[in-house]
């Protein structure tokens, strides 16, 4: 037993001897020795922000405020004031509604642009009546300048002959005469007593119900028949009428998009349905909603047709019909692109055939020569243009007036 006491005792007094030897040396190596001075302190440096490359920096102090040094805005600051303060990009400003341009001698105001296209017709003609012998080497080229100028066959034989025996009886010849002569017989074939005015009365219902005037626009892809659509609705609100727009071209995604956003910038109001749904229920709509709203006007943009597929025509033929539920069409404007010519011609008769075409609408006419088309396609279809398109401003769209047409035509 006293041998067992024994050992663990001197385990003890082993063990506390090692403690003992481990604080010292410790103590050694963290105490420099007299006379030497103290190694300097080395902290750790702060955890900073992940480093993008070799060259990147570390990110500098950042001056920070405490909750007491934070101001409050002043009182009435707006929000894109306090935004503004705050260094951040103030929030889009939400377009208002826009007024436009009285529709009133708009194809005046734009004769210079138009005249830019259209005077090789007038000056080429009144180049060739000037010579000094009209022989019949003359009048053929005359022909030729108005059929490439896309009058057409019929309108440029009469316009000869007309131009011909006025010549002869005039005898001398000089520029003001000719002009004259020649602005007399061009407004003769452009006509001057057609009635253009985009009707939009409405009516009166068998059950005493005010609807709107009823406007439907026509035409193939690729005329700028959305586009027209949209600058006819800022023509009749420049006029003081209200609009309702019918977006019933759901084949085009963004076609119903781009009908409100014209919509928006004069205040009215697009009636759409689903991508790909019926156009003739949006029509429908969109005339029922302008019959509860007291509209004065409603607008139907109907889908793009090819005037070969007859489906597609046969379609559009049931979009009138529909309409025709809440009363008579006061309208069908057919859009045609003036530079596509003759071609024109073609598109116009067979949608005239299937859905009583009403008015002609010339886009782009101040971007060709081919004035022309004008005659010959009131011509073809015995109804009158009452618009054009004069450019890609929104306020380009023009009531057609002869007299201004012919001028530019000639020039001064």
């Amino acid at each position: 037993m006293d041998i067992v006491i024994l050992a663990v005792v001197i385990a003890v007094v082993a063990v506390a001897a090692v403690s003992g030897l481990v604080v010292t040396a410790t103590r050694r190596k963290k105490t420099p020795p007299p006379g030497r001075p103290a190694p300097p302190t080395v902290t750790a440096p702060p955890p900073s922000e992940p480093r993008v490359g070799e060259e990147a920096e570390p990110p500098g102090d950042e001056g920070r405020r405490t909750i007491e040094e934070v101001d409050l805005p002043p009182a009435g600051a707006t929000d894109a004031a306090v935004v503004e303060e705050a260094g951040a990009p103030a929030p889009p400003e939400v377009p208002g509604i826009e007024t436009p341009e009285p529709a009133a001698g708009r194809l005046v105001r734009l004769r210079e642009r138009l005249s830019r296209s259209q005077n090789t017709l007038g000056r080429g003609l009144l180049t060739l009546l000037s010579r000094d012998h009209l022989d019949e080497d003359t009048w053929e080229e005359i022909e030729d300048t108005l059929l490439t100028a896309d009058v057409g066959v019929a309108p440029t034989q009469e316009l000869v002959e007309r131009l011909r025996e006025r010549v002869r009886v005039l005898g001398t010849r000089t520029t003001a005469e000719l002009r004259a002569l020649l602005r007399e017989e061009l407004l003769a074939l452009v006509g001057t007593d057609l009635d253009r005015t985009v009707h939009t009365e409405g009516g009166v219902s068998a059950e005493g119900v005010v609807r709107p005037g009823v406007v439907l626009v026509v035409g193939v892809n690729g005329t700028g028949k959305t586009t027209t659509t949209g600058k006819l609705a800022r023509v009749l609100v420049a006029d003081g009428k209200s609009v309702v727009l019918g977006a019933a071209d759901t084949f085009r995604a963004a076609a119903a998009d781009q009908l409100q956003t014209w919509g928006e910038r004069v205040g009215a109001r697009t009636v759409r349905g689903p991508e790909a749904g019926d156009p003739a229920s949006v029509a429908f709509d969109a005339v029922k909603e302008g019959i509860a709203a007291s509209a004065d006007v409603v607008l139907v943009d109907t889908a793009g047709r090819l005037h070969t597929k007859a489906g597609l025509m046969d379609e559009l033929g049931k979009v009138k019909r529909v309409v025709e539920k809440h009363g008579p069409v006061d309208e069908v404007l057919l859009v045609l692109d003036a530079t596509t010519g003759q071609n024109g011609l073609i598109q116009a008769r067979v949608f005239a055939e299937v859905v009583d075409v009403t008015g002609i609408v010339l886009t782009k006419l101040d971007g060709t020569a081919k004035g022309g088309i004008v005659i010959a396609v009131q011509r073809e279809l015995k109804v009158p243009v009452k618009l054009v398109g004069l450019g890609e401003g929104a306020d380009d769209l023009a009531p057609f007036e002869p007299e201004a047409f012919v001028d530019a035509l000639i020039g001064d």
